[in-house]
């Protein structure tokens, strides 16, 4: 399909090695991270919504199979993209997560087999499933209370939104006030703003006449319509919306999903007509296959159809898997492809040093979106196509988001076209770029590093973005092209350098409020955001280092398992003494962390220039230890095993419930274990446990611990 692949990516899952899983487990992570880096920090995507799907469909399949590999950075939990600039900010107070992914019929049948095996169902009970199509909007949760609109924010990074509430209150179609008399005090209701075709069509005529900005699709005019700054402008574009969800709630108006929509729609909330209740996957396959030929004609844009279990107890049981619940998914529609030639082919160097090959084409419209530019992913992946610059190439996007090169058209290649040569050496720095080798292969990697690190202007520029994107210090007014500029003019070389710059600036000849597009009302501003990011929790400060293969989820993982950063930090020196230390063991017994992950942290802090780095951060940073994610229980902070075959829940369903009521959940068994629940067949985690004196309760008696009160 012309994406990045693994060397065993053409392997069926389930003939993998467990070597050979490991591996692509891997690699599947570093990508992943890679795209969804340049998607949600960068604004600069690569490939296309399919060809990320296909990227974490195939990591899921991995896992399923290898559950004992799955890494602690494993890409299933990354959610939207973080707030932007201009509004104020809003605490989703239940998050707003992302669905699960199916392609194939197939994918369905697994999602409902799932389904029945994890609740323990037969094929003889009932299991109703709403399916609604999947509108392509922007998300939003609308706070109501006393049946009163209040508040309105948007997805964001999942956790935080921003605040429109202005914006919101000029649409007609979100009622200010709910009808009926049984309302909840509070109420999140979630659903998506979008813009009808005839409406997209005839703002774009008016924006043309006025001079003014032509939007690329519906879903854009949509969102830049709800994003202004000035209420009255969103008040004048037609924006639509559709319920299908909530957050938080007093209580829910029914024990279903379609009864708490068809309250929804009682209390004059717009909902989705197309919505239906499913009794197996047959009907939901065939629900799919109408909309996608009523698809043209619905009025407004989708991307597929959306199934949910009815049952909201069923819900509640199946709860969630890293980014996503386990009773939802959707069923993406194929991508769509155009044809166009391909002008040139640009190299572009990321913060890792990753020289990646960027087609530029001659602008296209694919899917409603003009396109200009085509991810080529390395170069095993220019050869095996051999794409060459001039020739005529099939494109295919699905999304907003930059489209791959699926094919080359041979026939009408031009005369004299030559293969393209790779560079071996970097743009940015002229270092030499290299491929490494696998020891255990000796394969080389698909992808070519500059080998300059620090002193790499890409590198250096790209670390200091990722260090104050949204996901990590999220310093406000410090945005890409401020890092760049401050960059060029030495005003900022490292991390550390942020926080001392009000200080310089004050020593400074030339001021900051005298640079161009600068004023002492925006500089004051930037150093109020700077100093407001001078307490931080903690995991957001180990994501920013940018340590190798640490993600959000790893850092978290990380923030909770060490509470505080000097005990992190002194952990992870402590480590590098050895794989016998205590340090390196209770790292690799935190659950989902690989020897891969704590070889890279430990490498990160064994550098005396990345530690220094820390301290001098530490200097003017107080990383904060994260909230409590669970109410007190019983097990709150207690670190379980479970081992051996459960009877009254699966062990997944077992290890949700105990990370929801706030214990750490560890994949073996060491002296620092509290609890290992033990069932049927328990195995060597159980001998160890008594030999190490751990208390080992049955199934029945963790049930009875986690059912008294704290």
């Amino acid at each position: 399909m012309g994406k990045a692949k693994h060397k065993t990516a053409g392997i069926a899952v389930d003939k993998l090695s467990q070597e050979q899983a490991l591996a692509e487990l891997k690699w599947l992570a570093a990508e992943i991270a890679r795209h969804d880096a340049l998607y949600y920090r960068s604004d600069s995507p690569e490939i296309s919504d399919a060809d990320y799907d296909l990227l974490r469909r195939r990591n899921e399949q991995i896992e399923a199979r290898f559950p004992s590999l799955r890494r602690s950075d494993s890409p299933s939990i990354k959610v939207g993209a973080a707030p932007g600039d201009g509004f104020g900010k809003v605490r989703h107070r239940v998050p707003m997560l992302s669905l699960g992914n199916a392609f194939s019929d197939d994918d369905v049948v697994d999602f409902v087999a799932r389904i029945r095996r994890f609740l323990g169902l037969n094929e003889d009970q009932p299991l109703n499933i709403t399916a609604e199509p999947k509108i392509d909007g922007l998300s939003i949760s609308l706070r109501y209370d006393d049946g009163r609109l209040v508040e309105a924010s948007t997805r964001g990074d999942g956790t935080e939104g921003e605040n429109v509430t202005a914006n919101v209150m000029t649409m007609p179609a979100i009622p200010e006030t709910l009808n009926g008399r049984d309302l909840p005090t509070s109420i999140d209701i979630r659903g998506e703003i979008f813009m009808a075709h005839a409406d997209f069509q005839k703002l774009n005529a008016d924006q043309q006449a006025a001079g003014a900005k032509i939007f690329a699709n519906p879903r854009n005019a949509a969102a830049g319509s709800l994003r202004q700054l000035d209420p009255s402008v969103t008040a004048q574009r037609p924006l639509r919306f559709f319920a299908y969800a909530w957050g938080e709630a007093q209580f829910l108006p029914g024990d279903t999903q379609t009864a708490v929509i068809d309250a929804f729609k009682n209390w004059g909330l717009p909902t989705n007509p197309e919505q239906r209740l499913c009794e197996n996957a047959e009907q939901l396959i065939a629900y799919y296959r109408e909309m996608e030929l009523k698809r043209a004609t619905l009025g407004y844009d989708i991307d597929g159809i959306v199934y949910k279990v009815d049952r909201l107890d069923y819900q509640e049981r199946l709860g969630f898997v890293s980014r996503a619940p386990r009773w939802a998914v959707a069923h993406k529609f194929p991508a769509e492809q155009a044809t166009t030639v391909l002008n040139d082919i640009e190299i572009q160097v990321g913060r890792t040093g990753a020289l990646t090959p960027v087609a530029k084409l001659e602008p296209v419209t694919v899917g409603g979106v003009v396109v200009s530019n085509a991810t080529l992913h390395n170069e095993d992946e220019i050869a095996r196509k051999d794409v060459r610059i001039g020739d005529t190439v099939v494109v295919q996007r699905a999304g907003d988001v930059i489209p791959q090169i699926v094919s080359v058209i041979l026939e009408k290649r031009p005369d004299g076209a030559e293969p393209f040569a790779f560079p071996t050496v970097c743009p940015a720095c002229g270092s030499h770029a290299v491929r490494e080798k696998d020891e255990k292969t000796g394969k080389l990697d698909a992808v070519r590093r500059c080998t300059g690190g620090l002193i790499c202007p890409a590198q250096r520029v790209e670390r200091l973005k990722h260090f104050v994107s949204r996901t990590a210090f999220d310093i406000d007014g410090l945005g890409d092209k401020s890092i760049q500029a401050f960059y060029d003019d030495g005003l900022i070389q490292s991390p550390p350098d942020i926080f001392t710059l009000e200080a310089r600036d004050q020593r400074a000849l030339k001021k900051l409020k005298d640079r161009e597009g600068w004023g002492s009302q925006s500089a004051r501003k930037l150093f109020t955001a700077i100093d407001a990011r001078r307490e931080i929790p903690l995991d957001r400060f180990i994501f920013a280092l940018g340590i190798r293969h640490v993600g959000e989820t790893t850092a978290k993982v990380l923030a909770r398992s060490y509470g505080d950063i000097t005990t992190f930090k002194t952990a992870m020196i402590a480590a590098a003494e050895g794989t016998e230390s205590e340090a390196w063991l209770d790292l690799n017994n935190i659950d989902g962390i690989g020897e891969t992950v704590a070889a890279a942290i430990v490498e990160f802090f064994a550098e005396p220039h990345n530690v220094k780095v820390v301290d001098e951060l530490l200097t003017d940073v107080e990383p904060q230890p994260l909230e409590a994610v669970a109410a007190a229980s019983p097990v709150t902070g207690k670190s379980v095993v479970f081992t051996g075959t459960l009877e009254n829940k699966s062990r997944s369903e077992a290890k949700a419930q105990a990370e929801r009521l706030g214990a750490k959940v560890a994949g073996s068994v060491s002296k620092k274990t509290d609890y290992v629940v033990a069932g049927a067949d328990a195995g060597s985690k159980l001998t160890k446990a008594r030999d190490l004196g751990v208390a080992v309760l049955t199934e029945d008696e963790w049930d009875e611990l986690i059912s008294r009160q704290p």
